[in-house]
């Protein structure tokens, strides 16, 4: 069976920078267990596989480890692999998923998600946690990840991490968002992963979810801008829409190629 593969870098204009993602078209289903396969030979963060169905795209996402409910970088990535590179000539592309329904739609020049909203709620956090960054939030919220919220950006950008204490986290606990005020942009963040493959995400486009709702309500604003300040770094453009939230960036191909498997 020989299966196509792309990579593409995801909430980026250039190579080498944003989340890289790989991207699987299927023409059927292949087994649970072959996807995760291919995820941790792929060793990204993840590798999402679609089928055709009708007129919409059946859409699966697998990090090395287990597949995931949403995950917005590779979502990003699935619909530039659709648009750019399988000649899919409509306005927008529907995703069916774990997540419900997503869709895509190319919109000034971006690529345009509209994911559902996560507003994070106050929550008790492990105090292995807090022990585990260099400098203690002053809130702590939780929604599907656990949400540290910082005073200024330095914050977040200047943050060390105890990787090994945090690999003592039960790896069902979720990520850990880091965020703050942005100086050029509305909000920055980062992305922690206990126990996975890729420990720091470089661009979290699911995070946004929880992420837009509450930086909305904060600074008293529908439409944001907002920086992951991973060593690769990604732009996010972000509206809030109440239950629904749209998330957009650019893509870029960095291989195609095949799986012989």
């Amino acid at each position: 069976m020989k299966i196509p593969i792309y990579q593409v870098d995801a909430f980026t204009g250039k190579l080498f920078g944003g989340n890289p993602a790989a991207i699987c078209p299927l023409e059927e289903w292949v087994s649970d267990d072959l996807m995760l396969n291919i995820a941790k030979e792929n060793n990204l963060a993840e590798t999402a596989y679609f089928v055709k169905q009708g007129e919409n795209f059946h859409l699966k996402w697998f990090t090395p480890e287990t597949e995931m409910d949403l995950c917005g970088h590779a979502t990003l990535a699935s619909a530039h692999v659709i648009f750019e590179h399988l000649g899919y000539e409509k306005e927008a592309i529907t995703f069916d998923t774990m997540s419900g329904e997503l869709v895509v739609k190319k919109v000034n020049g971006l690529l345009q998600m509209d994911f559902p909203s996560r507003m994070p709620e106050s929550a008790s956090v492990p105090d292995i946690i807090l022990k585990s960054f260099s400098i203690r939030p002053k809130k702590v919220l939780k929604a599907r990840d656990y949400f540290l919220i910082y005073e200024k950006e330095e914050d977040i950008s200047s943050l060390e991490v105890d990787q090994g204490r945090l690999s003592w986290i039960d790896p069902g606990t979720g990520g850990i968002i880091c965020t703050a005020p942005g100086r050029e942009v509305d909000f920055v963040s980062r992305f922690f992963t206990p126990g996975a493959a890729v420990f720091e995400d470089p661009v979290t486009g699911s995070a946004h979810c929880s992420l837009i709702p509450y930086w909305s309500e904060i600074l008293g604003k529908k439409e944001m801008v907002a920086y992951q300040l991973s060593e690769r770094k990604g732009e996010i453009n972000c509206v809030d829409q109440g239950d629904r939230v749209l998330i957009s960036g650019n893509a870029v191909t960095f291989l195609k190629g095949e799986i012989d498997v």
